[in-house]
């Protein structure tokens, strides 16, 4: 996989990750552990990008 295609899929996992965040925000009693977990993956893939995209 090249870097371009895994700077895309990183994208498009947080893509997915933000509307399952989403969801989960929007629900009437949300789980707060998930929605942490949720936070945090986002971050993750956000910081990789970035690494990725800076070098």
């Amino acid at each position: 996989m090249s870097v371009s295609e895994h700077i895309e899929t990183l994208r498009a996992k947080h893509q997915k990750l933000e509307g399952r965040l989403e969801d989960e925000i929007n629900r009437p009693h949300p789980d707060d552990t998930l929605v942490a977990d949720l936070k945090k993956e986002k971050l993750r893939i956000k910081d990789e990008l970035a690494q990725l995209t800076t070098h």
